[in-house]
């Protein structure tokens, strides 16, 4: 059995089939790992949906901001943004299956070495803790008030995490941690404005996995979300999305090995050689 990670999908179906076909996935004997965002921005969240359902508990997928936003749209809680491209799934007959197990998938998922998480972990998080904090927000997620903890999920403050959170400020720092953040400072605050590279870090911030002394880092995390910081492979960090949908590649490791295999997505067909 082999297990491929895989970053940011985000509607970009054939370029999944093809990145699949290219690493010789079986669904019948490997296992896939999404980071999250399966859905947005890309032409065919439907088919992604559908398929990735398809393969039951051939494979994990964490949930990502595109996809809490594609519940909350369905659930009529969130602005419709000028860029969404998940009409396919709201317009679909099999819509409210779909979302309902979009909406039971976890926020995080823990294995042997590796961690997977959309964003990333605030420094002061250990994974221990973080499945913790993460089983809040699956259980708002899953009972039948949801629509209640959606109504009041988006914003950025808190900014921070503090033992003493309650309510909404607990389970909103917890959300924008796992799939909203990029930027942190050593104490833990978040910053959200900040969207490029690394290079651009605000004064007094810097990338998540880089403040000294995180909790977290004796665990590989497994993350996506950050296409302006491309492909990573350290110890400690395999960082996945690289952009598919902006005309990237769509990145996958495989995980006995770390040997990674990328597919140009302005050109499917043509994948790049392992490394």
């Amino acid at each position: 059995m082999t297990t491929y990670a895989i970053g940011d999908v985000q509607g970009c179906a054939s370029a999944l089939s093809a990145l699949l076909e290219h690493v010789g996935f079986s669904a019948s004997r490997d296992r896939l790992w999404f980071v999250g965002d399966m859905v947005n921005r890309g032409p065919q969240s439907l088919e992604v949906l559908r398929y990735v359902r398809s393969l039951g508990d051939r494979a994990v997928t964490v949930l990502g901001n595109h996809d809490i936003h594609l519940i909350a749209c369905a659930a009529g809680l969130a602005r419709r943004r000028a860029d969404d491209s998940f009409d396919d799934v709201l317009g679909a007959p099999d819509r409210d299956e779909l979302v309902d197990w979009l909406r039971f998938r976890p926020m995080v998922h823990a294995e042997d070495e590796y961690f997977v998480v959309h964003a990333g972990l605030l420094p002061s998080w250990s994974t221990a803790r973080a499945q913790d904090l993460a089983a809040e927000v699956e259980h708002e997620l899953r009972v039948k008030r949801y629509r209640e903890f959606l109504a009041e999920l988006y914003g950025s403050r808190p900014a921070a995490w503090s033992d003493a959170l309650r309510g909404m400020d607990r389970l909103r720092v917890i959300v924008n941690a796992m799939t909203r953040m990029r930027f942190v400072s050593a104490d833990g605050v978040m910053e959200f404005a900040t969207k490029g590279e690394t290079s651009r870090a605000p004064p007094g911030y810097m990338p998540w996995f880089d403040v000294p002394g995180r909790a977290s880092r004796d665990a590989t995390m497994v993350t996506g979300h950050w296409s302006a910081l491309g492909l990573r492979v350290r110890p400690d960090l395999l960082a996945l999305d690289t952009g598919c949908v902006w005309g990237g590649t769509l990145t996958a490791v495989r995980l006995e090995d770390r040997r990674v295999y990328q597919l140009p997505c302005a050109a499917v067909g043509r994948p790049v050689e392992p490394r």
